[in-house]
């Protein structure tokens, strides 16, 4: 699917504000799930370097001097993949639905931002039932596709899915917010 917009660190759509969620129907920031906190990332580090230490000390001392360049590899090359698993725990998606457009924006690690501005009414939301771990969550608009939620778990695919789909239903069908009642008090002339 082409994008509306692509460029570094891009405002939130004119149409859609971020500071007020007045007309957003939905609103879903997405991020990849990061299962070692920082505090978590020193302590793994600190019994590498740790492990690594001894092991270079001992191996030394028995006269294979070597193991100590290894050793220092070993946890140059754990903090460096660390390293690169946290960058990429900065890519981010944003859905946001108003009553006229479906905006998704998707931040890559690097910062490079890409906007899509999809018709609600047009939009086409699909997921393999029951979600599995290679099942997708397919917008399609216009006979493009745009995949979303790819770093999610199945189960935060599905739900993502039923909440959108919601959404999207109650955009099509002009159905009241949940600021706005369903039944509102009838007029004097319409009591019956």
């Amino acid at each position: 699917m082409a994008p509306v917009a692509k460029g570094r660190a891009l405002a939130a759509p004119e149409s859609a504000g971020q500071d007020d969620d007045d007309g957003l129907l939905f609103n879903a920031l997405l991020y990849p799930n990061r299962s070692l906190p920082n505090g978590g990332f020193i302590a793994v580090m600190a019994v590498i370097i740790a492990v690594n230490l001894f092991s270079a000390i001992y191996y030394t001392v028995l006269g294979a001097w070597p193991v100590i360049f290894f050793a220092g590899l070993d946890v140059i090359a754990v903090y460096v993949a660390f390293r690169i698993s946290y960058r990429q725990g900065r890519l981010h998606e944003r859905v946001m639905l108003t009553e006229d457009h479906l905006w998704v924006s998707r931040v890559l690690p690097s910062g490079h931002e890409t906007r899509w501005r999809l018709q609600p009414f047009w939009t086409r939301l699909s997921i393999d039932r029951p979600v599995h771990h290679e099942s997708q969550l397919v917008l399609e608009s216009g006979g493009r596709r745009l995949v979303l939620g790819s770093f999610l778990s199945p189960a935060e695919r599905g739900e993502l899915a039923d909440a959108l789909r919601t959404a999207l239903n109650k955009a099509r069908t002009g159905a009241p917010t949940q600021e706005q009642p369903l039944d509102p008090a009838p007029s004097a002339g319409q009591e019956g």
